[in-house]
């Protein structure tokens, strides 16, 4: 049952030192049967269920956005702080993609979890449901990842435990979570690149337009005095409730473009920059960026002070708004005359990071099945493509229903059939340390010593020290066909602690300069790589994971059927070539060092 209880250790964060100490009953978590019979609960799990009134409803009848950003924040704060075993700050929010709205009388349901937890801080995953009583429907709001960071206690700067995965979908996002913090700890970096290198689209054109919008007109200024009620458990002026007035000042800007009910469909990732507290006169900006055909970027700015000193940062947001029809589909905006300098600068930038949401939401968003095979690769989306890459073949490794096909000499050959796609997996050891395993794997154009599959392998671009695209060249599938060529993106990944693998991922892009030939075949690969474990006494398991295409699926297809053993060859003769090799690494190229 979902109990409205909690409202009460949700509210301003409090009580949360005798939540843990609830019956199993009241604190309403999933429990799971384990492989082993074992019942087991996730116990940084919290619920948080709400019936929206209409005082948490907007001039339309739905659940205000920021109402439902404060629900959320609260929700995660409580997990964070069950796992911390003290009090938590929100540090950032990844980005949140509203896919429908809430109305009055409908159950919000909200379930917040960690789901790794790093030195000191940890990423908290966030789920948003919506349920309607009366037709028994529940459908999906939004998700989102939310990193929190353990305050300092009096003994000084608090390490974190780490988090034990124990299901299948909690081991992926154990794994996911530390490709996702990569992002992040990037995240300004891609912008500011981004930035620098777009092509200047031209203001002026919004200037001959007659029914353009002055954005000068859209800019709200607002002022709010943070109240003890406004203030979590640490005397420090909520989050949640910062995000919520926010999002009201850049609701309101984005009405005065449109004339019209804005409804708010996305909010880009963000970072508190400082703190504020109790007594802070906070103020809050927002205008008009830019409008598109049928959406809008709002630019929202907090900032603090009290008494005479100077304000301090609090927040940036970029909040992308539309407005729906009576049919629910977005209406044409009307266009926006940006201000003299910063408001042209503002307006380019709004385009820069169209760009950067349409990577972020269609390269990683998307489920893996919705990824087009070959991807188009460039600067601009390099770091998303990577992110892509790595992630789905930790998705891939995570799975836990693998079959054992056959075993030869300690090398065995596993599959999966899963949403009509066959998936395959090899596996071995080596007496090898990890790291050098890893090095040695990582150039392909050293594959062909150990792979017959690969007649031929080029370095097409060093495109990051973490990433090189290659062309790599297979026999034909075919007597007498046309041989295969491949443009492969290898994304390669050091642990982010003892307790990960080495990993070096493989996907297909696809390059202007090198489009397919007639004299070659072009294949595809979805999903492929290596997964480095280290074992005891330099003692290394090797996984070789594909989640097979046509281009790739002949080449394997009679050992799986069990009329072959090619699989055993390739791989003894991986091992044969680690050995040999695993003192000679000072003859590979500097980028795989």
């Amino acid at each position: 049952m979902h109990i409205f209880i909690q409202n009460h250790f949700i509210r301003g964060h409090g009580l949360k030192a005798n939540f843990s100490d609830l019956p199993d009953i009241l604190q309403d978590k999933p429990m799971f049967i384990l492989g082993n019979g074992e019942m087991y609960r996730n116990q940084t799990e919290v619920k948080m269920s709400q019936i929206v009134l209409p005082c948490h409803a907007n001039y339309c009848g739905e659940l205000s956005a920021g109402q439902l950003l404060k629900w959320m924040d609260s929700t995660a704060c409580l997990s964070a702080e069950r796992h911390a075993g003290c009090s938590c700050i929100t540090a950032s929010v990844d980005d949140i993609h509203f896919e429908t709205t809430i109305g009055v009388g409908q159950v919000v349901n909200i379930t917040a979890k960690v789901n790794r937890a790093f030195t000191s801080s940890m990423e908290v995953g966030i789920s948003v449901s919506c349920e309607d009583l009366f037709s028994d429907r529940q459908w999906k709001v939004c998700h989102a990842f939310a990193t929190f960071v353990a305050r300092r206690t009096e003994a000084g700067k608090v390490q974190l435990k780490q988090v034990i995965p124990r299901t299948q979908a909690e081991q992926m996002e154990y794994s996911l979570a530390a490709e996702r913090r990569r992002m992040r700890l990037i995240h300004a970096e891609i912008i500011n690149d981004l930035l620098s290198s777009c092509s200047s689209q031209t203001v002026s054109e919004c200037l001959d337009y007659q029914d353009a919008v002055p954005a000068e007109r859209t800019r709200v200024e607002s002022v709010e005095l943070v109240l003890p009620p406004h203030a979590n458990h640490q005397v420090s002026t909520f989050g949640g409730q910062i995000m919520a007035w926010m999002e009201n000042v850049a609701t309101i800007s984005a009405s005065r473009l449109c004339n019209a009910h804005p409804t708010l469909r996305s909010i880009d990732m963000f970072h508190f920059r400082g703190p504020s507290h109790i007594g802070d006169r906070l103020v809050l900006k927002a205008i008009v960026n830019n409008a598109f055909k049928k959406s809008m970027e709002v630019g929202v700015c907090a900032e603090a002070y009290q008494g005479g000193e100077p304000l301090r940062h609090i927040n940036t947001a970029f909040m992308t708004f539309e407005v729906l029809d009576n049919d629910r589909k977005p209406c044409t905006l009307p266009r926006i005359r940006p201000e003299p300098v910063d408001g042209k600068r503002r307006f380019q930038e709004a385009i820069a990071r169209k760009k950067i949401r349409l990577d972020r939401k269609y390269i990683i968003s998307c489920k893996q099945s919705e990824v087009p095979l070959s991807v188009p690769w460039d600067p601009s989306n390099q770091m998303y493509l990577s992110y892509n890459n790595v992630s789905a073949l930790k998705m891939l490794a995570a799975r836990s229903n693998w079959v054992l096909t056959s075993e030869k000499n300690k090398v065995s050959l596993y599959t999966l059939e899963e949403n009509q796609m066959l998936c395959f997996k090899v596996e071995t050891h080596v007496a090898v340390a990890a790291e050098q395993v890893f090095l040695l794997l990582s150039d392909l154009r050293r594959r062909k010593a150990w792979d017959h599959h690969y007649k031929e392998c080029e370095v097409i671009t060093d495109s990051h020290e973490d990433d090189t695209i290659y062309r790599v060249v297979t026999p034909s599938v075919t007597k007498g066909g046309k041989v295969q060529d491949f443009i492969l993106l290898a994304s390669r990944r050091r642990p982010c602690d003892s307790g990960d693998p080495y990993l070096i991922a493989l996907r297909s892009v696809t390059l202007p300069a090198y489009p397919p030939t007639e004299d070659y075949n072009r294949g595809e690969v979805l999903c492929a790589g290596f997964s480095i474990w280290e074992e005891e006494n330099s003692f290394t398991k090797i996984s070789y994971y594909n989640q097979a295409t046509p281009g790739v699926l002949p080449y394997i297809s009679t050992d799986i059927a069990g009329l072959s053993s090619s699989f055993y060859c390739t791989f003894a003769s991986c091992s044969a070539f680690l050995e040999e090799n695993k003192d000679n690494l000072a003859s590979l190229p500097t980028s795989t060092l």
